[in-house]
């Protein structure tokens, strides 16, 4: 009750000014009829004024308000693809075995509309994601990602990731990979069940981050194309690519 009490006490000064003008026009004019008119027409006024004021302003005001959150927070996404993502998933699908059955689906163009982005979307979840960890790198990886540490704390520690939570677990999931392979010295002597382990850790990133980046191509298509031009131009995915504009 102590937390409301200034609003209850802020609600009985306004009630009582309110009846103080109500009483001081009848001083003046005698006229109650023409009080409870305005009265009664003012309080039939107020549940369309709540819809407006609360529901539909309300409303645009959140959904503009969101819609530059999500504007900062694709800004953060296009920054760890440009650190760190794009490689990532260059090494993975390199390591995928079953990469043959889905690269052409990700082979992204120009010419690709939201429809076929939603439809690519589709496929990857039925997708069977593996990683072969005799073809991985363990070594090149903990390099990598041990000199992006500082990188990936900082993103964590950006507020705009509450608005994303997949993109959280992403990074997570990248961080805690990064501390496995830094807490490991000898990666030739390592067990079979210990990098089966490690191979499960990187295909939680990598099925996290094949979504992620077909959703940040979506975006960048729609709202950025000279950076889209780019992304399709070095796509980890095709093998053709090249940043060299032919």
């Amino acid at each position: 009750m102590k937390r409301f009490s200034w609003q209850i006490m802020l609600a009985a000064v306004l009630i009582f000014l309110s009846a103080a003008f109500y009483f001081f026009h009848y001083t003046i004019f005698h006229d109650a009829h023409h009080i409870f008119i305005y009265l009664i027409g003012d309080i039939a006024f107020v549940p369309i004024e709540v819809l407006l004021v609360t529901v539909i302003i309300h409303q645009v005001l959140s959904a503009r308000e969101k819609k530059a959150r999500m504007g900062k927070l694709n800004m953060v996404i296009g920054a760890f693809f440009s650190e760190v993502g794009t490689m990532l998933l260059t090494y993975f699908s390199d390591w995928d075995p079953n990469l043959a059955n889905i690269r052409k689906n990700l082979v992204v163009t120009k010419d690709w509309s939201h429809k076929e982005f939603l439809e690519v979307s589709k496929r990857l979840k039925t997708y069977q994601y593996a990683i072969d960890i005799k073809k991985a790198d363990l070594k090149a990886l903990r390099t990598l990602l041990g000199g992006k540490l500082d990188f990936l704390l900082r993103l964590l520690e950006n507020p705009t990731l509450l608005e994303h939570e997949s993109f959280t677990d992403l990074l997570w999931a990248v961080f805690h990979l990064a501390e496995e392979l830094a807490a490991r010295h000898d990666f030739k002597k390592l067990p079979d069940a210990d990098r089966e382990h490690l191979a499960g850790d990187i295909k939680r990133i990598y099925v996290l981050l094949v979504h992620q980046w077909v959703n940040y191509m979506a975006h960048l298509k729609d709202n950025f194309p000279y950076l889209f031009s780019l992304a399709m131009r070095t796509n980890p995915f095709d093998q053709e690519a090249t940043p060299i504009v032919q």
